[in-house]
């Protein structure tokens, strides 16, 4: 398998998030010819502790990962101080969610692997053989996967379900677009230096000058990848500081106005947020002004939950059954309003029109598969169990709802974005934090 794939198969934190994927450690063959080190702890966290041992398998993957990227390496002790940093705000959030009460069971991290598993065309046991050979501990990895997974779970509940947009914002949003004409995508690379809450003057100009060093160097012609992995605290330095393609309506709006008189290569000045420090690099810029025709389907749906009680097995049984009688001639809608756990129960499990992306793949996959009328077989999802039936299929331009739809989805994650990042910031700063790295 090359390395190419295997980076596939490493838990991500997806959003663009600012929580990192805690690393998977080195097999046992590969620190069996290493030397032993004694450990010791290198920071504590609340009630928790950080060994150097931990910190030594973070530093390992971390440094293959950047040779895979073709990235130089920064000093040791500078990635160390970084790698550590982010540690520490994984174990802050990871005992936030403990406390109260969130939990991923086995279950879901056997759904999860599987997933992952399948998007590779593996099985499992093929996946085990390929993380054996890049030196990465299945257990370990399961355990990194749990954390992302429990993160994420977090970061729903703590933001992104308390986040919402107005039918105001998408309107001055779309009018702000037509007015400027950038109907244009960014791709960007991003170094963020944070500044704790409540900083003192000094703190804040220790952070301002590590922020000038990074740029200085980035003037010098310094290879971003490297100086953002040296400098950066954002979650995904050692990605090189990677945002992805957004549109200009999901970035901040420091950010925005950056970008809108930069050219692809440029790298911004020093911006200044509540979060921190900011170096921006525009690689790529691009129109996204296009009609959009997509087919929709009308679709219905019964889902069954898993839970303590229910197992997979029963949720498929009990799917099974209600299929039957659906194909022995019962409604599908009264089955589903007696059925069925999702908040479409009331209408008889309709999901109205969907378009392509509206649903999770294995959804859209299946209902994709069926004609109308047709009623699949239990189907699962992350949600849980499906049986799912096509009402019916129309061709639609859909350039203006799209337009809106977009504008929505990017408003939210630009807000989801920002709260999620002042709340992990103030997680931190109210964490008991004491760092021993400089200590022998």
């Amino acid at each position: 398998m090359n390395s190419t794939t295997l980076r596939a198969l490493l838990p991500r934190a997806g959003f663009t998030a600012l929580v990192i994927n805690v690393a998977a450690s080195v097999s046992a063959a590969e620190k069996s010819r290493e030397p032993i080190a004694l450990d010791r702890v290198v920071a504590v966290v609340n009630t928790d502790v950080i060994t150097r041992l931990e910190l030594e398998d973070q530093y390992k993957l971390a440094t293959r990962e950047l040779a895979r990227q073709g990235t130089p390496l920064p000093q040791r002790g500078l990635l160390e101080k970084q790698l550590l940093d982010r540690m520490v705000t994984n174990r802050v959030l990871s005992q936030f969610a403990r406390d109260t009460g969130l939990r991923i069971d086995e279950t879901q991290v056997d759904r999860a692997i599987a997933r992952i598993a399948k998007s590779n065309n593996l099985d499992i046991g093929e996946l085990k053989e390929a993380l054996r050979e890049e030196g990465i501990d299945y257990t370990r990895y399961r355990e990194d996967l749990r954390t992302e997974l429990l993160i994420s779970r977090l970061r729903d509940r703590e933001v992104d379900a308390r986040t919402n947009v107005s039918d105001a914002e998408v309107d001055a949003y779309l009018r702000t677009q037509e007015a400027s004409g950038r109907n244009d995508e960014f791709n960007l690379l991003h170094i963020l230096v944070t500044v704790p809450e409540a900083a003192s003057p000094e703190q804040v100009q220790a952070r301002r000058a590590k922020a000038d060093e990074a740029l200085r160097k980035l003037r010098e012609g310094a290879d971003f990848k490297q100086v953002s992995a040296t400098y950066s605290d954002a979650p995904n330095a050692l990605q090189g500081g990677e945002l992805g393609r957004r549109p200009m309506g999901r970035l901040p709006t420091i950010f925005a106005q950056a970008v809108g008189t930069m050219k692809v290569g440029d790298v911004s000045q020093v911006l200044r947020s509540p979060n921190g420090f900011h170096l921006l690099k525009l690689t790529e810029k691009r129109s996204n002004a296009q009609q959009v025709v997509v087919e929709q389907t009308h679709a219905r749906h019964i889902l069954v939950r898993l839970n303590e009680i229910v197992s997979e097995t029963e949720a498929r049984r009990r799917l099974d059954d209600v299929r039957a009688r659906v194909l022995a001639g019962e409604d599908f809608q009264n089955l589903a309003r007696a059925q069925s756990e999702d908040a479409s129960a009331s209408r008889g499990g309709d999901l109205g029109w969907l378009s392509p992306g509206d649903t999770v793949p294995e959804f859209e996959q299946a209902m994709n598969a069926l004609s109308p009328g047709q009623v699949s077989e239990p189907v699962q999802t992350s949600f849980g169990w499906h049986l799912i039936q096509v009402v019916e299929r129309r061709t639609e331009d859909m350039t203006k709802e799209r337009e809106r739809q977009m504008a929505r989805l990017a408003i939210r994650a630009r807000k989801a974005d920002e709260a999620f990042a002042e709340w992990v910031r103030q997680q931190r700063d109210r964490a008991f934090v004491e760092v021993r790295l400089d200590e022998r």
